[in-house]
């Protein structure tokens, strides 16, 4: 069995390493025939790293032009590391103003309100994709007001800054959040005890759209090149993530029922890891499409885009824009019984480790395309609309398809996304690349 089931590694280099001091400048058109990485994790990245013409690992303190590395890492060393014009690294150095539960409802509440101040009101309904969030404890009394508007209503408490279902809860009633109480009550032994982890209380969807009783949520998975301009890929593959157990209200307090992420479904005592809790995106698109027909399902995609773009649009601003940097973002949404999609949150660091062959396939893929598109080789001329798996769906405004629409009868403008549609990316590379270099195009 060719698939690895590893855990992230936790290696980190001191401050100040050398980074790529001494690498030869590219001239312009030259193909780079050797790539120095350098990769912190030991999951499927590791494997499509190494299986790469060209690329050499190098250790410690060697010198590097490409950084796979994970967040602790970046936070530790961006700072004190010179990077050479070639050079490229993950992640965004801000990357948590949109992964960050908090501060991602924070940025998309700011743009939603610029949005209605200068587009109107209409406009900023296309905002409407996330659920009532208040931070606690600093919204506690905020959030209080607007518990009591709706009694008995379910909500859910998600630490800020965790992944993997940790620390995640559902409840009905004030005094389950007793601790995020943010007032005088509290005893002066209370108040000099650490403070409490910072979360955020969501309003719960209680109406999810059900496949055979059971709740899910899609991965879907966007690569930012670039925040100015914004320029942002889609990948046409994806999954939806199920829960084991049949979804039910009346045991809230069941993660087996509420919790879609691998890591907590794997622990059920009845989960098969042959079987799992996976569609494709394409089988899932497929039954959508036969139980609610094409147009619906068309409009659903479209209305996912729209989460996609705005939701970057929101931190354009605030990240801190590099041309070292790019972002392989993992988007988790959830469908209601409306059809209606919901962001849940976005990951930094969506997990490159396999639950299953198929899994694994597809992270390979995935992995491979990013690579394709960061493009140390030099290889693409930087005007693409598609490459492998990735389609350009924002460049610095909406991109829109090739095909010749007048030839279907139809005049409008087709958004460049096929999330869920076929993925016949090997004959489009072949046709799209140059060969390695030392490669004979086959």
């Amino acid at each position: 069995m060719r698939w690895l089931v590893s855990d992230m590694s936790k290696n980190k280099q001191t401050a100040g390493h050398k980074g790529a001091y001494t690498s030869q400048r590219k001239k312009e058109g030259e193909v780079r025939s050797c790539i120095r990485y350098r990769c912190g994790l030991t999951n499927t990245i590791q494997d499509v790293l190494n299986q790469r013409p060209g690329w050499v690992e190098v250790k410690d303190e060697g010198d590097w032009d490409f950084n796979w590395c994970d967040v602790g890492w970046l936070r530790e060393n961006f700072d004190h590391s010179y990077m050479e014009e070639h050079v490229r690294i993950c992640h965004f150095r801000n990357h948590y103003e949109l992964t960050r539960k908090n501060l991602m409802v924070k940025n998309l509440k700011r743009y939603r309100k610029n949005l209605e101040r200068e587009a109107g009101r209409l406009e900023a309904t296309k905002c409407d994709f996330f659920p009532r969030t208040f931070e606690l404890p600093s919204e506690y009394h905020i959030f209080v007001e607007e518990f009591k508007r709706s009694p008995g209503s379910t909500w859910i408490m998600k630490p800020v800054a965790r992944s993997q279902g940790k620390g995640i809860f559902l409840f009905r009633k004030l005094k389950d959040i007793i601790e995020w109480r943010k007032d005088g009550t509290r005893s002066e032994e209370q108040r000099d005890e650490a403070q409490v982890e910072s979360y955020v209380a969501q309003r719960y969807i209680e109406n999810p759209y059900l496949i055979a009783g059971r709740k899910f949520d899609l991965r879907v998975y966007v690569l930012v090149t670039s925040y100015i301009p914004l320029k942002a890929w889609l990948y046409r593959d994806g999954f939806a993530r199920f829960s084991n157990t049949r979804f039910s209200l009346n045991s809230i307090d069941d993660q087996y029922v509420h919790l879609t992420n691998v890591a907590v479904q794997k622990t059920a005592p009845d989960y098969d890891p042959e079987k799992g809790c996976k569609w494709q995106m394409q089988q899932l698109r497929c039954y959508l499409t036969a139980k609610h027909g094409f147009e619906t399902v068309q409009t659903l995609f479209k209305e996912i885009d729209n989460i996609f773009i705005r939701s970057l649009l929101s931190v354009q601003k605030t990240i801190i824009n590099d041309k070292h940097c790019f972002e392989l973002y993992g988007y988790d949404i959830l469908l209601d019984q409306d059809l209606k999609p919901w962001i849940i949150e976005v990951n930094a660091s969506p997990s490159l480790t396999a639950s299953s062959q198929e899994d694994y396939d597809l992270k390979y893929r995935l992995l491979d395309d990013t690579l394709h598109i960061v493009d140390m080789e030099g290889r693409l001329t930087g005007k693409e609309k598609r490459v492998g798996g990735f389609d350009l769906m924002w460049n610095d405004g909406p991109v829109y398809t090739d095909v010749g629409l007048e030839a279907m009868g139809c005049s409008c403008l087709v958004a460049n996304t096929h999330l869920g549609c076929v993925n016949d990316r090997q004959k489009q590379l072949q046709q799209l690349l140059k060969p390695f270099p030392g490669q004979k195009r086959t």
